[in-house]
């Protein structure tokens, strides 16, 4: 029989009786009182060392009996200790599986969102780029095919070259939008989201935007004024498509943090659409990947909301000034 095998009837019998070490125990006191009265161990303890009377030795049995008290109080509050500790562990064992969980769907929708950008980026190069640019080649033909013999033709082909050209640069900027903010490297945060609000405010001609930048935001950290300019767009984005809003209220605020001993930033997205149930769990990555960027920077996010009422959210974050 190997050791495995030789094993599995202890577990199992371990499993049948929880209790055996405290039968065990019970069974080996009645076992000691038994022997002791058969063989009458006091008396015959007592009648050894009665010689040594002066050493107290008949009273060594009740020390002995409260250093057992003793020890079993010990062993008690170790035993509630260990448990509370399990318990405790178990806890943090399941925040911390809710944490890797909601950590890998926000790894799996981050790839899915990339791979959705990747996918509308092709889209718009094959549809606007590809189609723009054939037209633009056989404008050129035409061109080159007619020469001097026919001016119309030529001015009218050149003048189709030229409103192709627009619509791509148009295409262009767009796409380089959505990579990138326009301006923030050359001009800055605040100017960036000046532009940010403009585009939208020309896409969503009923809404009323309102913006409010106070403080120096445009000596921060790029990773910073990414994060902010990420989140006023996705903010806005979000309003564009569940709201209905006709008020949008979005302020930036860099002031002096007494409590941290340093600047901090303040972002809060206001808008009078449709609203939500803030309790309701929402599938999407907006929020959640809004939530990860600003803890990320060190900072807190809330949102507030409710059906018919609004939607709002702010965020804190730490105003950490960029190296020269």
């Amino acid at each position: 029989m190997t050791e495995t095998q030789s094993a599995l009837p202890a577990s199992q019998l371990t499993q049948q009786f929880p209790n055996a070490d405290a039968l065990a125990v019970i069974g080996a006191t009645a076992l000691s009182i038994i022997l002791a009265a058969h063989f009458q161990l006091t008396e015959t303890l007592y009648a050894l060392t009665r010689r040594w009377e002066y050493f107290q030795l008949d009273e060594l049995p009740i020390g002995l009996l409260v250093l057992a008290i003793g020890l079993i109080w010990l062993s008690w509050r170790r035993y509630r200790q260990a448990g509370r500790e399990l318990r405790a562990r178990h806890v943090a064992e399941v925040r911390l599986a809710g944490v890797l969980a909601e950590n890998r769907r926000l790894a799996q929708e981050y790839l899915r969102v990339q791979e959705l950008e990747r996918k509308h980026l092709a889209r718009d190069l094959h549809d606007e780029m590809g189609q723009f640019l054939n037209a633009i080649k056989l404008d050129a033909v035409s061109i080159l095919e007619s020469r001097a013999s026919e001016p119309r033709l030529s001015i009218a082909a050149s003048q189709s070259i030229i409103r192709s050209i627009d619509h791509v640069h148009g295409a262009v900027s767009d796409m380089i939008r959505r990579l990138r903010p326009v301006g923030l490297d050359e001009l800055g945060l605040a100017a960036a989201i000046e532009s940010c609000v403009d585009h939208w405010r020309q896409r969503l001609p009923d809404t009323r935007f309102s913006l409010t930048l106070r403080g120096d935001l445009d000596a921060l950290e790029e990773p910073l004024t990414l994060t902010l300019y990420r989140l006023i767009q996705e903010g806005l984005t979000n309003i564009s498509k569940h709201a209905a809003a006709r008020r949008v209220d979005i302020a930036l605020d860099r002031h002096a943090c007494v409590a941290a001993g340093m600047d901090e930033l303040t972002l809060t997205v206001a808008d009078d659409g449709r609203g939500m149930d803030s309790a309701a769990r929402t599938p999407g990555f907006g929020l959640s990947g809004m939530r990860e960027r600003v803890e990320m920077a060190g900072g807190s996010f809330d949102f507030q909301s409710a059906p018919g009422r609004g939607f709002s959210f702010s965020a804190r974050l730490p105003a950490r000034a960029s190296q020269p």
